[in-house]
């Protein structure tokens, strides 16, 4: 179990951009993960601006929620992430039962403000992530996803995080300069709001 301070900046990105930052930075590491979503029937998780999810990997798996937080900025993404390991067999098993692992700290968690409604958790969608990580500037480092959806929709997104909104910026602002990236927060929508947008084919 873990629990940690995200602090992010989430830039969406066209292909030629996301093919150019990761020629641009050294490459940390390289992995492919799967992304499985769950809420209540009535959208709630969505409402209270808290995210739940099983990742997978190719030798491990995580449940991971994402509740809101006391923001110590106000200009970048800010949430606290509880996470708890998983075995891919157990990942496996839940996917297929579609609902979430209640025993750990996720769980205590869900049960604590979701006390009569845990058993009504299920899962709406996907998404599977090609993700790279870049040592980037300023001490920061890059994240540069490709992801699918259900319905076969692409998009590409870079995110940068920090413990420092002031080496985020000096960052963001060094690669919209180099890149000539317009930065829209209109698009920038978390991999959840997509994945809902683009759960099957229409």
């Amino acid at each position: 179990m873990s629990k940690n301070r995200e602090i992010e900046a989430k830039v969406a990105l066209d292909q030629k951009s996301y093919a150019a930052i990761i020629a641009a930075y050294p490459v940390k590491s390289d992995f492919k993960q799967s992304n499985h979503y769950f809420d209540l029937p009535d959208w709630q998780l969505k409402a209270d601006h808290s995210a739940l999810r099983i990742r997978c990997f190719s030798d491990r798996a995580e449940e991971t929620i994402k509740v809101p937080i006391q923001k110590l900025q106000q200009t970048y993404h800010e949430s606290l992430e509880i996470n708890d390991d998983l075995t891919l067999a157990q990942a496996e098993q839940l996917l297929k039962d579609g609902r979430p692992d209640l025993d750990g700290s996720v769980g205590k968690y869900l049960k604590e403000h979701y006390p009569d409604r845990t058993d009504q958790l299920r899962l709406f969608s996907w998404s599977k992530t090609h993700r790279t990580l870049l040592a980037g500037p300023n001490g920061c480092e890059l994240t540069l996803d490709h992801t699918s959806y259900p319905d076969g929709y692409q998009d590409w997104e870079m995110e940068i995080e920090n413990d420092s909104p002031a080496a985020i910026k000096e960052a963001l602002a060094e690669i919209k300069r180099r890149f000539s990236l317009e930065v829209k927060s209109a698009n920038n929508q978390s991999k959840i709001a997509r994945a809902s947008q683009h759960a099957s084919v229409k």
